[in-house]
């Protein structure tokens, strides 16, 4: 399941992943990403991660045509998780992205909420 999360900002992404990840959740950012892009922005994601297993195989497809087609769209993600595997796919990101990509543990999630804002009013995308 993908939760949308709410976390000021013009160009912020909020989401909340559990379970399985499927094509429907996946599909939910699409129109979030293109709102942002159409603003002229660049995305910032902040995707965290709390009982989360992975993704189906249709859920997975989507996550990899979405990422590839807005590659050059994301400025900075944060992955918060609790897993090490979750840490090492954040690490596997990084060579297929120019976004500054960081992972943090779960119990450090306010800190990664903090770098995923910072900068917004220095590019004058910040909506507070």
């Amino acid at each position: 399941m993908l939760e949308i999360i709410e976390l000021t900002g013009g160009n912020i992404i909020a989401t909340k992943a559990s379970g399985k990840l499927k094509k429907e959740d996946m599909e939910k950012i699409r129109p979030l990403i293109h709102a942002i892009l159409d603003k002229g922005m660049k995305v910032h994601w902040y995707f965290e991660m709390e009982d989360f297993t992975g993704w189906d195989l249709s859920g997975f497809w989507e996550d990899l045509k979405m990422d590839t087609t807005h590659a050059q769209d994301y400025e900075k993600i944060a992955m918060v998780g609790d897993k090490k595997w979750q840490d090492w796919i954040t690490q596997f990101m990084k060579p297929f992205t120019n976004a500054e990509v960081k992972y943090y543990d779960l119990e450090d999630r306010e800190t990664a909420k903090k770098w995923i804002k910072k900068n917004l009013l220095s590019k004058g995308t910040n909506e507070n």
